[in-house]
């Protein structure tokens, strides 16, 4: 029997109240062996249970609980999928851990394809380490939804591509997981020369098949490191071949449109951005469903932006007891964006609107190039803080310098490179805030000095 140990109980939970306590092992819930996070919350998802426990000193407590349905019971464990994770076995051409440096940390290099990860994270799974298993689990549980690398519905070109024999075969489970109602969304890293052109028309005609069960699909570019030696050709789009990108993707969401009311079929940022076309408006990007997958971040940014921007400016004008500051600063004041190339151009578009409302702080958006992964490599998530440091060293900040989130790794306060936040704050002598993706942290962000 599985034995899964208690890290934390939260306080004023159903679990304190039970004196359960850090270092107890679950043994069982309503008489069954949970074998990972999945079963937890699928059987603890009840109005009656009985929990097993083993204390710390060798007692089994089992405890009768009455709660409302969906109610927690405040318990963490010490692995949160209680569990081990499972890794990737493909070899996949457009695989940007296959690009990284030696002698980074070693979690950078962790290859997961674990479908748990995909319902409690959003990460995308390719299906081909998935056992029937789970799939019947999945569709027992009715969890959802599920993100799926798809990559190309052509079988053949799917196992080339990700350098597995069986993925062709596991799109099958597309099929199962559709009958049964799962809700899925899908996402194409397109490879220039590979499946691109009238293999991405197939890939999107197949996967029209699936709507509405299949809520989205992304098409992104592949991202290219300077770290590709050894590893499967791979050129970058240029700016004609984005175009035509998204030629294609627009007409198939004319398409869908017209057959379920959805666009289905999205275009990441990097595309607009790299065709030089116009971002598509907040409508056309279906409840911005794929937001995580960079699409439609850049025009949510905009729209909150904007928003944001406008309320502050009659909050300042109007309704503050501190609008008289804003027309007696004596000087600018002068707050610098450091970001990656590719949302530099957009948050520069920002910053000026910014400027009319406010004169008197000034603001410098800096691009930061990727030195560390490559210039082809633009966007900020990628960024080290060396480079950061590196190239604005030598450079008039300000009274503050703004970083986006996506620099840091989750939850801690460390770079992509392992540069801590506060060794970059003392290398450059300047206090750094991490400005959230939404536009109204931004437009907090930039008048952060004049509201204290």
């Amino acid at each position: 029997m599985k034995e899964h140990v208690i890290d934390r109980v939260l306080p004023g939970s159903i679990a304190e109240e039970l004196e359960v306590e850090s270092g107890d092992v679950l043994l069982s819930v309503n008489g069954h062996e949970i074998g990972d996070v999945f079963d937890y919350h699928y059987y603890t998802n009840e109005e009656y249970l009985t929990v097993v426990i083993r204390k710390q000193n060798g007692e089994e407590w089992e405890l009768d609980i009455e709660k409302e349905y969906e109610d927690d019971l405040g318990i963490e464990f010490e692995n949160g999928l209680m569990d081990d994770y499972k890794s990737c076995h493909n070899k996949c051409i457009f695989c940007f851990i296959d690009q990284m440096p030696q002698g980074m940390r070693e979690t950078l290099y962790f290859k997961d394809d674990d479908s748990r990860l995909s319902f409690l994270q959003g990460n995308y799974v390719t299906l081909t380490n998935m056992k029937e298993h789970d799939l019947q689990r999945i569709i027992a549980y009715k969890l959802g939804p599920i993100n799926i690398s798809v990559q190309t519905t052509n079988p053949q070109l799917r196992c080339r591509m990700l350098n597995n024999r069986f993925a062709g075969e596991a799109l099958r489970k597309l099929d199962q997981l559709y009958e049964a109602g799962i809700p899925m969304n899908g996402q194409i890293v397109l490879c220039k020369g590979v499946n691109d052109g009238k293999e991405l028309e197939r890939s999107i005609t197949d996967l029209m098949r699936y709507m509405p069960v299949m809520e989205s699909v992304s098409v992104v570019p592949v991202g290219l490191s300077r770290f590709r030696e050894g590893l499967f050709p791979l050129d970058p789009f240029t700016r004609e071949e984005a175009g035509e990108v998204l030629d294609t993707i627009h007409h198939f969401q004319k398409r869908c449109v017209e057959t379920c009311g959805l666009h289905f079929v999205h275009a990441s940022d990097e595309w607009y951005l790299l065709a030089g076309q116009e971002l598509p408006e907040e409508e056309n990007y279906d409840g911005y469903i794929q937001l995580e997958n960079g699409v439609g971040m850049l025009r949510l940014l905009k729209t909150e932006f904007a928003q944001s921007l406008q309320e502050a400016a009659d909050a300042w004008n109007v309704n503050s007891p501190c609008a008289y500051h804003m027309e007696e600063l004596s000087f600018p004041y002068h707050v610098t964006i450091a970001t990656g190339c590719l949302a530099a151009p957009v948050i520069k578009e920002l910053t000026q609107e910014f400027m009319k409302s406010f004169p008197n702080v000034q603001v410098e958006v800096i691009p930061i190039v990727n030195h560390f992964f490559g210039e082809q490599i633009t966007v900020s998530g990628l960024l080290t803080g060396r480079d950061l440091m590196e190239q604005l060293k030598d450079r008039k900040l300000g009274g503050r310098l703004l970083l986006p989130c996506n620099l840091l790794r989750s939850g801690e306060e460390v770079f992509l490179d392992d540069m801590t936040l506060a060794e970059l704050e003392d290398a450059l002598q300047v206090k750094i805030d991490i400005v959230k993706s939404g536009g109204q942290d931004l437009v907090s962000c930039l008048l952060k000095d004049l509201n204290e």
